[in-house]
């Protein structure tokens, strides 16, 4: 007689939030063999042609066929279906917002919990790391045509992989001293482990994917010199401008934008204090700016270097934020204090230019706006303040202007962001985008769902597809 189907979805342990407040490692602890199996039982095995969890995922990961594989304890078969449309499943098991993508359409849902398709994609992900398997894929004969990527975070190396395959010679044109993008500077240790994405970035290098490092383009070379050597471009730059708010105070000492703040703590190795005397403010009381996901590696990132109170400062209420539920909840687990509906109007410095508070203003809920969230509205006379160390800035970023600067074939919309059409083709021939550079700040998986979609057009593209006469733009 079969077993009756567990309901009740299978948690990944995690570390103790007293603990973990004290360290950057990884707060999720990955799941054993059992757990894994206990939670693959749970799939519905939906067919493959009417799956809604596929239809869910921005990269098209055949999610029933790997799940299946796991029951089958088929390690390799496993990571090899993930890999014949997700690069990146040590990342991507981690970070994705799975809950609003694939899980969010599971048919289990229906009758239980929803199958947990991240920790489950991460599991066979470092197991086959663990056991030193790599998937055996395709790799067609070099075709003589050369793509160059421009960033290597999510979007790029997405395209790159895909492109290597195709019988591109690929290489990868990074900014800073190492490579992974937002996946490096940017996501903290405790949620995606350093190591994780130099991981998955050898793992392109063996498929044939060539990365140079301390390349800016737009400074060391130009869009133009690029073009003069390769026969199509992938623009991966990503979102790197941060947005502040025009108040009183805002250039005071001690006020961060989360990419800097990050940046210094990720990139630049402050969490290893004293190991690395890496220059930032510390203190006892940290407030952040916004909402988001960044807002809350930027509020658990700020525990974990010293300070003792740490305030997340959101216009709107909870329902409204942006960040992942789990994400949320991992930051009030280790202490991190909301303040909602509140605004900043004003920060206060002392004699030496230092912030020492943040005056805000209590808001209400009004009419939606283009985001379909009520839009807040200051109440007059409701103004406070709250004494801080240190302030962060997590509100959005939008694209750095150095790439186009001096490009007047690329043309961008009036937040910063390249134009695009359909097929990720810019203004420019030749010349493809995908990821926040043209979406603006958003989540990893959608940025490699660009680059899978910019890799097959540069390769319709250098097959022989006409550029248009005119790009109509793609609608984010």
């Amino acid at each position: 007689m079969p077993k009756p189907l567990k309901k009740q979805r299978v948690p990944m342990p995690e570390q103790d939030p007293k603990e973990r407040i004290h360290n950057f490692n990884e707060v999720a602890l990955g799941y054993t063999w059992e757990l894994a199996l206990e939670e693959a039982s749970r799939c519905l095995q939906c067919p493959v042609n009417h799956a809604p969890c596929i239809k869910g995922c921005p990269v098209d990961v055949n999610i029933p066929g790997f799940i299946k594989k796991i029951r089958e304890k088929d390690i390799k078969g496993a990571l090899e279906i993930i890999h014949e449309t997700n690069a990146l499943p040590c990342i991507t098991g981690r970070v994705c917002p799975q809950e609003q993508q694939c899980e969010m359409h599971c048919v289990m849902g229906k009758v239980g919990d929803k199958i947990n398709i991240g920790k489950l994609e991460r599991f066979v992900a470092d197991e086959a790391k663990k056991m030193g398997i790599y998937p055996e894929v395709y790799i067609a004969p070099n075709n003589g045509k050369k793509v160059a990527i421009i960033g290597s975070g999510p979007a790029g190396l997405t395209a790159a992989a895909d492109l290597v395959k195709m019988g591109y010679d690929v290489t990868v044109f990074e900014a800073l001293h190492d490579y992974g993008g937002v996946l490096i500077y940017g996501i903290p240790e405790f949620r995606l482990p350093k190591e994780i994405a130099r991981y998955e970035v050898e793992y392109l290098k063996s498929l044939g994917v060539k990365f140079i490092k301390n390349v800016v383009v737009g400074k060391t070379l130009t869009i133009y010199d690029i073009l003069n050597d390769y026969d199509a471009v992938f623009l991966g730059t990503g979102a790197g401008t941060p947005n502040f708010l025009n108040i009183p105070g805002v250039n005071l000492k001690g006020i961060y934008s989360a990419n800097e703040f990050l940046t210094r703590i990720n990139l630049m190795k402050a969490f290893k204090f004293p190991e690395y005397d890496t220059p930032i403010k510390r203190g006892k009381k940290l407030a952040v700016i916004g909402g988001g996901n960044v807002a809350m590696d930027a509020a658990r990132s700020a525990l974990r270097i010293g300070y003792e109170e740490v305030y997340i400062i959101y216009r709107r209420t909870k329902e409204y934020m942006t960040a992942r539920k789990e994400e949320i909840k991992h930051a009030e687990e280790e202490g991190v204090k909301f303040m909602f509906l509140v605004s900043p109007v004003e920060f206060v410095g002392n004699e030496e230019g230092n912030v020492k508070a943040v005056v805000l203003i209590m808001n209400e809920l009004g009419e939606p706006d283009e985001s379909g969230r009520r839009r807040p509205k200051p109440v007059p006379g409701t103004e406070f303040g709250l004494e801080v160390d240190a302030v962060v800035f997590a509100i959005g970023q939008r694209p750095n202007k150095v790439l186009y600067q001096e490009v007047p074939e690329l043309k961008v919309t009036k937040w910063g962001t390249l134009i695009v059409d359909e097929k990720y083709r810019t203004t420019m021939k030749g010349v493809f985008a995908g990821g926040d550079a043209v979406r603006g700040e958003a989540t990893v998986v959608l940025a490699m769902g660009d680059g899978k979609r910019g890799a097959r057009a540069i390769d319709e593209y250098l097959k022989g597809e006409p550029w248009p006469e005119k790009i109509e733009p793609k609608n984010f």
